[in-house]
């Protein structure tokens, strides 16, 4: 019999293979190691805080979990793609109402929106969908709810839903004027070629628990979005002990406190490099909102990070045309701070 032989790898090899697949585990056992060793009163405090905010995010971490899991059992997803169908102004509407349900993050939708490009779906229902996707989704509303309150998470589906309207209607415009054609850079395909279409949806099953293998599916799904839940909270929680322990709160207000509009201009511009990911997020804003951080800085962080994170930046650079990509800036950036103003105005209402 034929032995398998396995491929041997470097010491070197092994290292990033293991850091790409559970870096975040890594970097917050890293974080405490350190603690450990140079300010151990700080790593019981900051065990304590994250332990003690897990415990407290828990039925909202619970409820998010039972809501990712039950949409990809049941197949609700594929409602999406009926988003994508209709008149122009119709369909931008219904793509910024399924971007603002849609469980995919600023790095998760681009495989989606390069597909529906090459499909020939006009490029203002998929700027719409592209736009509010990141911002906010069912699971993403709960855990708002739990970090921020009702009325941030409010605020925050209507940005997002905001933003994927005003993305779809300007793309739409600059389009009828003539712009905008073939968005796609050379080599990744462009829409319109052989007229194809999008597929029809398949239908959803409600009562997924009558088959055993959309039972499994749901099982696998709980699991996995648990441990990615868990994994960025309890960095994001670990983060915010030692922010709340190391940044004093007047440096907070004194940059990004204040009724002006200076705060939401730079908590829209620090979003974009700072943002870590959605969950993680939610946290970090909690603690600086605890410190002075105006509300809708907040707000305007959390919308600009989430569509125009760096990662995202960078793949959707290498997806489209500059110009393209230089209105999806303008519009993401342009959106988050008009999100921030309008949510700080109604806070001082």
């Amino acid at each position: 019999m034929t032995e398998m032989i396995l491929p041997r790898r470097s010491p070197a090899a092994l290292v990033r293979l293991v850091w790409n697949k559970h870096r975040v585990w890594l970097a917050s056992a890293l974080i405490m190691a350190v603690l450990l060793i140079f300010d151990p009163a700080q790593a019981e405090v900051s065990v304590l805080f994250a332990g003690s905010a897990l415990f407290g995010t828990a039925p909202f971490l619970l409820l998010s979990i039972g809501v990712a899991a039950w949409a990809g059992a049941t197949g609700a997803d594929n409602l999406i793609a009926k988003a994508f169908t209709g008149a122009p102004e119709l369909m931008i509407l219904m793509a910024a109402l399924a971007g603002a349900v849609s469980p995919f993050c600023s790095c998760g939708v681009i495989p989606l929106i390069a597909a529906l490009l090459a499909m020939g779906v006009p490029l203002s229902a998929v700027m719409a969908f592209w736009l509010a996707s990141p911002v906010m989704d069912p699971s993403m509303f709960v855990l708002t709810t739990g970090v921020l309150g009702f009325e941030f998470a409010v605020a925050k589906t209507l940005a997002a839903i905001g933003l994927g309207l005003m993305g779809g209607a300007v793309v739409h415009w600059v389009t009828r004027a003539g712009g905008l054609s073939l968005p796609l850079r050379e080599g990744i395909g462009n829409g319109g070629c052989g007229g194809a279409k999008m597929r029809a949806p398949k239908p959803v099953v409600w009562r997924f628990w009558q088959e055993a293998e959309r039972r499994e599916k749901f099982g696998r799904e709980a699991l996995n979005v648990t441990l990615f839940l868990t994994k960025w909270l309890l960095l994001a929680f670990i983060l915010e002990s030692l922010m709340l322990a190391f940044i004093p709160a007047e440096t907070v207000t004194s940059v990004l406190g204040g009724t002006g509009i200076a705060p939401i201009a730079i908590g829209t511009l620090v979003g974009v490099p700072a943002y870590l990911n959605g969950y993680a997020a939610l946290p970090l804003v909690g603690g600086l909102v605890s410190q002075g951080m105006a509300p809708g800085a907040g707000l305007a962080f959390l919308v600009a990070g989430g569509v125009t994170s760096l990662p995202a930046a960078i793949a959707v650079w290498a997806l489209v045309k500059p110009q393209v990509f230089a209105l999806y800036i303008a519009l993401s950036l342009g959106g988050a701070f008009a999100a921030g103003l309008l949510f700080h105005l109604w806070t001082l209402a």
